[in-house]
Parts: C-alpha cells; sequence; structure tokens
C-alpha cells in the first residue's frame, strides 16, 4: 500500500494513492453489479435539466434527453474557495489532498474543523510539516473543549503549529513554493512558506452548471427546500444529501436515498431521526451524536452527565489507545434518565457511533445501557461504564 517499515519507515505517495484507488474501483464495481442486476441502466456524462422533468445527457459516448416521471437531485458539495486565494496547483482543496503525488515537506492548512483536521493529521504522519491558521479561538469549534483536548495534545505531541484566532490574507506562488501571508490574534502580520497550502473553510451545495434554476423549485438560503420526506416544491422532485443542507454527511444522504425510493414504490416514509452521529477521523477519534451538556441546558433540559476513561478500559491498554486521555460521556435527563446525548473521544471510537445512534433513537434510559452485558474486553465497555458512572454507580472509577 505504498508505506515500507523494513529499515527507515518510507512512504511511497504514487503506490499509496493507487492502493486507495483500488479501493474505491473495487467498491464502485461492486455497486455498479448490483445496478445491473436490478436492471437499472447506468448512463455516464454531465447531465442539464431544460426543465424539472426534461435532462440532456452529455459527454458520454452519445448524448440523451430523458423525459422522467421522477427526479432525485443527488448532486453533493464542494469545497469553498476563498476568493482571495483560489485554488492552483499550490492552493488546494481536500479533494486535490487525496491525490498527491508526493508527501508536501511543509503542509499549511487553512481552517482548523473537522477536514482541516483529519488531513493535516493525516499528512503530519506522512511526514509533512504541518501549520494550522484558524481563525476562531479554538479548534474544531463545533465540540466543545473538553472534546477536543485530547487532539490538541495529540498536536503538541506532534509538533504541529496551530495558529487560532489567525486569518489568511493572501498567497503568493513562485515556482513550487508557495507564501502565505496571515495576520496573527495580536493584529500582527506573518509570512510562512509551504509546498501546499490545503483550504478547508467550509464545503456548499453543488447548485451551479446543471439547470438548477430551471427547475422552478423553492430554495433554503443556498440550499434546496425540501420537506420530511425530501419533496422539493415541484411535484415528483426530489432532493437529498448535502444539497439540502446540514449535516453534510454521507450517511445522511443514504437513508435519504433509501427513503425516496421507498416512498417512489409506494411505501410511506419521512425522513424523522432522532439524531445523526458524527465522526471526526482526527487521532484521537471523535464520535457524537445527540445533545452535549451545554446544548441541552440551552434548551433547558436538567441533565446528569457521567464519563468513563478509556485509561480504565483493559481492551484501550492494550491496544496503547487509553494515554491520549479519551473517554466515553453520556448526557442524560435528570427527570426520567432517558440519555439526550452520547459523546466519545479516542483510537477506534468510531467503531461505538452505531450503538451509540441506536440508543438514542430507541429512547433508551440510563440503565438500559448499563443492564446491558457488554463484551469484555472491548472498548464497548466503556459505553456500560459511562452510563454507570451517570447514575453514581460506576464499578471500574471512583463515583
Amino acid at each position: 500500500m505504498g508505506i515500507s517499515i523494513s529499515g527507515k519507515p518510507k512512504v511511497d505517495m504514487k503506490e499509496l494513492i493507487s492502493w486507495k484507488e483500488s479501493i474505491v474501483n473495487k467498491l464502485n464495481k461492486g455497486v455498479e453489479t448490483l445496478l445491473k442486476a436490478a436492471k437499472v441502466e447506468l448512463i455516464s456524462g454531465w447531465a442539464k435539466f431544460r426543465n424539472a422533468k426534461t435532462c440532456e445527457v452529455s459527454g458520454g459516448d452519445k448524448e440523451y434527453i430523458i423525459n422522467a416521471e421522477h427526479v432525485i437531485l443527488a448532486n453533493g458539495s464542494q469545497s469553498v474557495e476563498l476568493p482571495f486565494m483560489p485554488f492552483d496547483k499550490n492552493i488546494i482543496s481536500s479533494t486535490e489532498a487525496l491525490e498527491l503525488s508526493e508527501v508536501p515537506k511543509k503542509l499549511v492548512v487553512i481552517g482548523a474543523g473537522y477536514i482541516g483536521l483529519e488531513l493535516g493529521i493525516a499528512y503530519r504522519k506522512l511526514g509533512s510539516e504541518v501549520t494550522f491558521i484558524e481563525a476562531l479561538d479554538q479548534i474544531l469549534p463545533i465540540y466543545d473543549t473538553e472534546m477536543t483536548r485530547p487532539i490538541n495534545l495529540w498536536l503538541k505531541k506532534h509538533k504541529v503549529t496551530v495558529n487560532l484566532g489567525a486569518k489568511a490574507k493572501g498567497a503568493v506562488t513562485k515556482g513550487n513554493v508557495t507564501t502565505v501571508e496571515y495576520v496573527d490574534s495580536s493584529g500582527k502580520n506573518h509570512k510562512i512558506k509551504a509546498d501546499k497550502v490545503l483550504v478547508t473553510v467550509g464545503r456548499k451545495p453543488n447548485t451551479q452548471g446543471w439547470g438548477l434554476e430551471k427547475m422552478a423549485v423553492d430554495m433554503d438560503g443556498p440550499f434546496v427546500k425540501v420537506d420530511k420526506q425530501c419533496r422539493t416544491s415541484m411535484k415528483n422532485v426530489w432532493a437529498i444529501g448535502d444539497i439540502i443542507g446540514e449535516p453534510m454527511l454521507a450517511h445522511k444522504a443514504s437513508a435519504q436515498a433509501e427513503m425516496v425510493s421507498e416512498i417512489i414504490a409506494g411505501h410511506k416514509r419521512e425522513f424523522d431521526p432522532v439524531s445523526i452521529a458524527a465522526v471526526c477521523f482526527t487521532d484521537p477519534e471523535i464520535v457524537g451524536v445527540g445533545l452535549t451538556p451545554d446544548e441541552a441546558k440551552e434548551e433547558g433540559i436538567e441533565t446528569i452527565v457521567g464519563k468513563f476513561p478509556f485509561a480504565a478500559s483493559g481492551r484501550a491498554l492494550a491496544m496503547d489507545a487509553g494515554k491520549d486521555g479519551g473517554f466515553v460521556r453520556i448526557t442524560a435527563r435528570k427527570d426520567n434518565q432517558v440519555i439526550v446525548g452520547i459523546h466519545a473521544v479516542g483510537s477506534h471510537v468510531s467503531e461505538l457511533s452505531g450503538e451509540f445512534a441506536l440508543a438514542l433513537e430507541m429512547g433508551a434510559r440510563l440503565d438500559d445501557i448499563s443492564g446491558t452485558i457488554h463484551v469484555h474486553p472491548t472498548l464497548t465497555e466503556a459505553f456500560a461504564e459511562s452510563a454507570l458512572a451517570t447514575l453514581g454507580h460506576a464499578i471500574h472509577i471512583s463515583n
């Protein structure tokens, strides 16, 4: 896969990207096989709508004009480009960051949200010197500081420079080197040189260039407006995923696609999840579903909160994953002990996201979780222990 550890560790980026592409292609081929088995016609090309139900497709083997009874818009999103720092060969988005042929010696990341942190940490592991420029006063601003503390510890340990309260002003590329200008939190100007500059300041829906304006659908700001069944204002035109708004998550779009397909087939469905789990694939990872303690307080919910550290988990310690300050935290209503939020930070916690989401979806109480026998030794034990801690009955930590 492009990583050699015989002797001095080496990274062959071209081979690594080839390995990544082989997995993507294998998954794509699998989906194509399923489509073929279901007798679905797959047309490759660029689509442009003449009106809400008429679409022309070009750029493939031949041109098509399709008149549809139903249309599902699933156009996704794209990286936001800074007007004073347009993308070029050195100033890149997350898409190009996943296709580099060489590991940049020096990487500057504009924005310390989840995409920037995920990619910045990945490239630090591959050997890049990484510097973050973040306008806000903390990394991963969608999470509270308790959740981000282990990530901050990792960044400090691995000598990643993080400039908070700093704003990029522009960049100049000469040859293969780009000089980024930014102002720090005190107002002082700085310049930093980089082989690549990764801009991760957000994403926007793909609403331009394919005829959306000719479809006469209502908009909700930059997004297509839909109801709980993902119907737009135009009859039999549906929209799913990033194009209809936050959260911009692939698993949300997939669930909406399944629902819309079933509605078109005549079933009664609507999209009304209690909450959707989200994962930040940093090191350590973060997973969250439902309300944080602060969010619950803002909604007027009186809560009880419990936490269990992975440092007390045998499985985490055996995986050398208990030293990063990670934990599982549960937020529950004080009156009836119904769980309203679950958050965790630590190595491999993304694998707990399914159980967390299920707990909220089923309306689980603390004793539903603490009373479920969890396999030993696994990371999932920390979930049961955190429920016990919330009740004040923790077994493997002091109450």
